[in-house]
Protein backbone atom coordinates (compact mmCIF):
# COMPACT_ATOMS: atom_id res chain seq x y z
CA UNK A 1 0.00 0.00 0.00
CA UNK A 2 1.56 3.66 -0.76
CA UNK A 3 0.78 6.51 1.35
CA UNK A 4 1.90 10.27 0.92
CA UNK A 5 3.93 11.34 4.18
CA UNK A 6 1.86 12.94 6.89
CA UNK A 7 1.77 16.71 6.65
CA UNK A 8 1.21 18.98 9.80
CA UNK A 9 1.72 22.25 7.64
CA UNK A 10 -0.59 22.08 4.89
CA UNK A 11 0.75 24.75 2.95
CA UNK A 12 4.32 23.76 3.01
CA UNK A 13 5.36 23.37 -0.87
CA UNK A 14 7.67 20.46 -0.51
CA UNK A 15 8.29 18.11 -3.32
CA UNK A 16 7.41 15.44 -1.02
CA UNK A 17 4.04 17.67 -0.85
CA UNK A 18 4.06 17.91 -3.94
CA UNK A 19 3.57 13.85 -4.76
CA UNK A 20 7.30 12.91 -6.12
CA UNK A 21 8.36 11.17 -3.51
CA UNK A 22 6.71 8.32 -3.03
CA UNK A 23 6.71 5.96 0.53
CA UNK A 24 5.48 2.30 0.44
CA UNK A 25 4.24 0.82 4.15
CA UNK A 26 5.27 -2.96 3.50
CA UNK A 27 4.25 -3.61 7.34
CA UNK A 28 3.20 -2.44 10.79
CA UNK A 29 2.84 -4.22 13.76
CA UNK A 30 2.91 -3.94 17.75
CA UNK A 31 6.40 -3.37 19.59
CA UNK A 32 7.45 -5.38 22.55
CA UNK A 33 7.94 -1.76 23.83
CA UNK A 34 4.22 -0.40 25.52
CA UNK A 35 3.20 2.68 23.65
CA UNK A 36 5.04 1.88 20.23
CA UNK A 37 4.33 0.13 16.99
CA UNK A 38 6.86 -1.20 14.35
CA UNK A 39 6.74 0.52 10.75
CA UNK A 40 8.70 -0.49 7.99
CA UNK A 41 8.82 1.33 4.65
CA UNK A 42 10.27 1.99 1.35
CA UNK A 43 10.75 5.20 0.02
CA UNK A 44 11.83 6.18 -3.60
CA UNK A 45 12.94 9.71 -4.13
CA UNK A 46 13.89 10.72 -7.57
CA UNK A 47 16.97 12.58 -9.10
CA UNK A 48 16.93 15.83 -7.92
CA UNK A 49 14.19 15.66 -5.57
CA UNK A 50 14.10 16.33 -1.35
CA UNK A 51 11.90 14.88 1.18
CA UNK A 52 11.37 18.22 2.80
CA UNK A 53 12.60 18.61 6.09
CA UNK A 54 10.45 16.48 8.63
CA UNK A 55 11.09 14.11 11.45
CA UNK A 56 9.71 11.22 12.88
CA UNK A 57 7.94 10.21 16.44
CA UNK A 58 10.42 7.39 17.33
CA UNK A 59 13.86 5.50 15.63
CA UNK A 60 13.98 5.83 11.71
CA UNK A 61 17.09 2.46 10.85
CA UNK A 62 17.49 2.87 7.49
CA UNK A 63 19.45 1.24 4.30
CA UNK A 64 20.50 2.79 0.72
CA UNK A 65 19.31 -0.11 -1.76
CA UNK A 66 19.56 1.99 -5.70
CA UNK A 67 21.09 5.83 -5.99
CA UNK A 68 22.60 8.57 -4.15
CA UNK A 69 21.32 10.40 -1.15
CA UNK A 70 22.26 13.23 0.35
CA UNK A 71 21.15 13.02 3.96
CA UNK A 72 21.00 16.95 5.99
CA UNK A 73 20.46 17.06 9.48
CA UNK A 74 20.07 20.17 11.67
CA UNK A 75 22.85 19.32 14.12
CA UNK A 76 25.09 16.82 11.97
CA UNK A 77 27.26 17.65 8.34
CA UNK A 78 25.50 16.17 5.67
CA UNK A 79 25.96 12.64 4.46
CA UNK A 80 26.83 11.30 1.15
CA UNK A 81 25.16 7.96 1.33
CA UNK A 82 25.84 5.05 -1.57
CA UNK A 83 23.98 1.41 -2.03
CA UNK A 84 24.77 -0.49 1.00
CA UNK A 85 25.11 2.26 3.13
CA UNK A 86 22.74 2.18 6.38
CA UNK A 87 21.61 5.35 8.62
CA UNK A 88 19.86 5.92 11.53
CA UNK A 89 17.84 9.13 12.27
CA UNK A 90 17.13 9.49 16.17
CA UNK A 91 13.39 10.41 17.55
CA UNK A 92 12.05 13.88 16.46
CA UNK A 93 15.13 14.59 14.65
CA UNK A 94 14.77 17.30 11.31
CA UNK A 95 16.04 15.70 8.29
CA UNK A 96 15.70 15.84 4.68
CA UNK A 97 16.83 13.40 1.77
CA UNK A 98 17.81 14.82 -1.56
CA UNK A 99 18.59 12.38 -4.55
CA UNK A 100 21.86 13.25 -6.00
CA UNK A 101 21.25 10.84 -8.90
CA UNK A 102 21.51 9.57 -11.48
CA UNK A 103 18.76 7.61 -10.78
CA UNK A 104 15.80 6.84 -8.20
CA UNK A 105 16.83 7.02 -4.88
CA UNK A 106 15.33 3.95 -2.64
CA UNK A 107 15.59 3.51 1.00
CA UNK A 108 14.54 0.65 3.24
CA UNK A 109 13.55 2.18 6.50
CA UNK A 110 11.99 0.39 9.89
CA UNK A 111 10.34 2.94 12.28
CA UNK A 112 10.00 2.22 16.26
CA UNK A 113 7.04 5.41 16.72
CA UNK A 114 4.49 6.24 19.11
CA UNK A 115 1.64 4.17 18.33
CA UNK A 116 -1.18 6.62 17.11
CA UNK A 117 0.78 9.73 16.00
CA UNK A 118 1.55 10.85 12.53
CA UNK A 119 5.00 8.71 10.71
CA UNK A 120 5.98 11.79 9.83
CA UNK A 121 5.32 15.80 10.31
CA UNK A 122 6.84 18.54 8.31
CA UNK A 123 9.07 20.91 9.91
CA UNK A 124 11.35 24.07 8.79
CA UNK A 125 15.14 23.35 7.69
CA UNK A 126 18.17 25.60 9.48
CA UNK A 127 18.19 29.24 8.55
Amino acid sequence: MSTPPTNSMPHRATDALAGKLKRTELQRSPSSIPGREIVQALTEIPAGVESGWHMHPGEEVGYIIAGTVQMMRHDQPTQTLHVGDPFLMPPNTPHNALDVGPETGRMLSTYIVETGKPLTTFTTGPD
